[in-house]
């Protein structure tokens, strides 16, 4: 049994045995797999098994699913600590994600993306709230943003590795899905072997709860996932279908992106600080409904590759800023709270995203130019619930509509 060892005390370690570097070590692991995978799915889904635009809608709605039961962590947690779920979980996505290539036939691949989405989805809503937990609210939104920043970079290295080597080396899809999920897989031994067992100071609740003074943030992350889902299935499907991007193409473009957001990404975090959640949060917005109206404007006015391939760098950078929602939950949450409502809103964030993407991929058949606008739609949705935010958010003064309470006179 690994030593339990107390937050409190982490200090006591080497750096790199500290929760931090634990924290970073995870936020470079995990990209690593999901991009890979996500970089080279629309060509290995169109050229492999004869995907359409329906097809790409239940492949993503059935990726989803395990993410709208990620409030099933609760229950795992009742017997099994959030490390070790987090470091199973991802373990679970660099494993499916490294044989990914062995099930070219739809039912294949639909039934390798359900383990794949079950470690991916796991393991974001234990590391959501471990962040939570282990970081500094003082110094969240710039921490954060530097693992985001790190992230990227790890991605950025494995993108370069992928544009360079995919013609010259004549690589198969199998060769580079083994590498990526080989390399995760390998990051989530090393941490379950490297590291103690971190005890923080606030014992989690491990039960469901619902509390309505969380309901601005329910609302925030049921919409963020909505549109997210736009984005994630249709924007990258684009590229190779309109454009006919082959996947070097299309991880050149994934791999200016990551630049653009390992440079912002610290940028994004002190915006965060200095302007607070609700400012952060209407930009963001702002930017969403411009671009998502853009991209109906590549379908209905026919603007080239160059203005697709500019919005979907800018589309990824306006989405760093969602960093402000973790901290927003942050600042309003009993401590005890975290993890649980970490999986509810997970689960939350994927309601939409059952259901959203099957439709929307009948509805792209169908007029493309549709799905974009429905997206603007959904980003002014978030647009106006962002308004409700107040400057200074804490519990009790969740929305510009509660005070907080004032502390008694001495």
């Amino acid at each position: 049994m690994r030593r339990i060892f107390p937050l409190n005390d982490a200090d006591q370690l080497p750096l790199w045995r500290r929760p931090i570097a634990l924290l970073f070590l995870m936020a470079m692991g995990m990209p690593v797999a999901f991009s890979i995978w996500s970089a080279l799915l629309n060509n290995f889904v169109v050229e492999v098994a004869n995907f359409q635009g329906d097809d790409i809608g239940l492949l993503h709605t059935v990726r989803e699913i395990p993410g709208f039961l990620a409030i099933g962590v609760i229950l795992i947690l009742m017997v099994v600590r959030e490390q070790v779920l987090g470091l199973s979980a991802l373990l679970l996505l660099g494993v499916s994600t490294a044989v990914t290539a062995w099930f070219p036939t739809l039912g294949g691949i639909l039934m390798i993306t359900t383990f794949s989405s079950i470690g991916f989805h796991y393991f974001e809503t234990v590391n959501q709230s471990l962040q939570l937990q282990w970081i500094d609210k003082a110094k969240a939104p710039q921490t954060l943003g530097w693992l985001m920043s790190a992230g990227s970079a790890a991605t950025l290295v494995a993108y370069v590795l992928v544009v360079m080597t995919w013609k010259s080396f004549e690589l198969s899809f199998n060769t580079v899905y083994l590498m990526s999920g080989g390399f995760t897989a390998l990051v989530a031994i090393y941490c379950m072997v490297a590291f103690p067992q971190f005890e923080a100071p606030n014992p989690q609740i491990k039960k469901f709860i619902l509390r309505r003074r969380y309901g601005l943030y329910y609302a925030l992350q049921f919409m963020a996932g909505a549109r997210r889902q736009i984005f994630v299935v249709f924007a990258g499907f684009m590229m190779v279908e309109r454009f006919g991007f082959e996947v070097h193409e299309v991880t050149s473009l994934y791999l200016v992106t990551l630049i653009a957001n390992m440079l912002i990404a610290p940028v994004l975090g002190k915006i965060v600080h200095l302007w607070g959640e609700r400012r952060a949060l209407v930009f963001e917005y702002t930017g969403l409904i411009c671009v998502f109206l853009a991209y109906g404007g590549v379908y209905w006015f026919g603007w080239g590759v160059a203005i697709a391939a500019t919005l979907y760098v800018v589309d990824h950078i306006f989405f760093g800023l969602a960093l402000a929602l973790k901290t927003y939950f942050q600042k309003i949450a009993d401590p005890a709270d975290i993890a649980p409502t970490a999986a509810v809103a997970f689960t939350i964030n994927h309601i939409a995203a059952v259901f959203l993407p099957v439709l929307l991929g009948l509805l792209w058949l169908y007029s493309p130019f549709a799905v974009f606008i429905l997206a603007a739609c959904m980003a002014f949705v978030s647009l106006c619930l962002s308004l409700l935010i107040p400057r200074h958010p804490m519990a009790g003064h969740e929305t510009i509509f509660t005070r907080p309470v004032a502390a008694p006179a001495e």
